[in-house]
Order: structure tokens, then C-alpha cells, then sequence
């Protein structure tokens, strides 16, 4: 656990959205929960860029679902879907500016039995919920984490997002990222 105590700085957040979403893969989703600690190594990350990007919830402007997106980067978007489905988003850019990153998929490292590729199983596997909307991920209970050295570099892949195709044109944008060599990731890319 030690490995995994550091957490990403503010400044991490606050920048470039594409950046901060390519950035993620290879860190670590650390959630301290009764007492047990679950972490998982981010293996693909998706970018939303609102308002303009119509695959963003923020394209429909500022509302209570969305008011996160519009804070403070560094911050926890948790939204439910589908009506069983809970998915972490990293508010990224800078307050105001209402981009984030969904995390889509982990690595099991420590504490995790479930399924975690895919958005929805990755916060099952996790145990998040809407309870996190809005908290700071660098707190004491869920965080994000550079963790140690990778033993090989990271070779990161790229593609259109997955399930946003009523976004017209915004859903070809290559906005999704993810480790190529990894067994973990949500959809295997083409």
C-alpha cells in the first residue's frame, strides 16, 4: 500500500484535457473502503470536452447532474446510467471549463475479485457510487495514484469512444485511450 500513498497533484488535473486523459493510463484508482483497500492500474480513459463536444453531458449545459464538470479539476463526476450502472469521471481542464476523463477500464492489483473492464464494472468492482460525486481525488478514501515505476513503458493506443455514436461527427473524435498491452481494457480496439 505504501507504493500506491502518493497521490496526483492538483496541477495534474489542470491542463490539457487529451493530455490528462492519455496521462492516466498507467496509474492507479486507489479506494480505501471499510477497511479494505482496493486499487487497480487504469488501463483506458475516455476525453469529454463540453460544452461544444455533443458526446459531453455538459452539452446541455450547466445543470445539478453537471455542476461538478464545472469545478474544480481533480474532482470525482459520478453519474448513474442505465439504471444499474455507476461512472467515474476526472473533472480535467480548469474550473469552469466543463471537461472530464471516464475512467473505462482497470487492472486488478489488490483487492479487486470482480470483473473491471468497462465503466460500469470498473466502479462495481471498486464499490463507487454516487456517495463520491464531487469529492476531491486526492482525499483519504478515493484517489488517484502515480504508484511505482512500470516495469515496461507504456504503449498507449488510441480510437474513436465507445457508445457515443448519437453524438454525430463527435463520436469519431479519437478521444479514447488505452494501454495496447494490456488484457483489460473494455472493447479490444480495431
Amino acid at each position: 500500500m505504501d507504493s500506491f500513498a502518493r497521490k496526483l497533484p492538483p496541477a495534474f488535473f489542470a491542463r490539457d484535457t487529451l493530455a490528462v486523459a492519455r496521462a492516466l493510463i498507467g496509474t492507479y484508482l486507489v479506494h480505501r473502503y471499510r477497511g479494505r483497500v482496493r486499487i487497480g492500474r487504469i488501463v483506458e480513459t475516455e476525453a469529454y470536452l463540453g460544452p461544444r463536444d455533443r458526446a459531453a453531458h455538459s452539452s446541455r449545459g450547466r445543470t445539478a447532474r453537471t455542476e461538478v464538470m464545472f469545478g474544480q479539476p481533480g474532482h470525482a463526476y459520478v453519474y448513474f446510467i442505465y439504471g444499474m450502472w455507476h461512472c467515474l469521471n476526472v473533472v480535467a481542464a480548469r474550473a469552469g471549463t466543463p471537461h472530464a476523463v471516464l475512467l473505462r477500464a482497470l487492472e486488478p492489483v489488490e483487492g479487486i475479485t470482480a470483473r473491471s473492464c468497462g465503466p460500469g464494472l470498473l466502479c462495481r468492482a471498486m464499490r463507487i457510487d454516487r456517495r463520491f460525486n464531487g469529492i476531491d481525488l486526492s482525499g483519504d478514501v478515493l484517489w488517484l495514484s502515480p504508484g511505482v515505476a512500470p516495469a515496461r513503458p507504456v504503449r498507449i493506443g488510441r480510437s474513436p469512444r465507445i457508445g457515443v455514436e448519437y453524438a454525430g461527427e463527435w463520436a469519431q473524435r479519437p478521444w479514447r485511450f488505452f494501454d495496447r498491452d494490456s488484457d483489460c481494457i473494455s472493447r479490444p480496439s480495431n
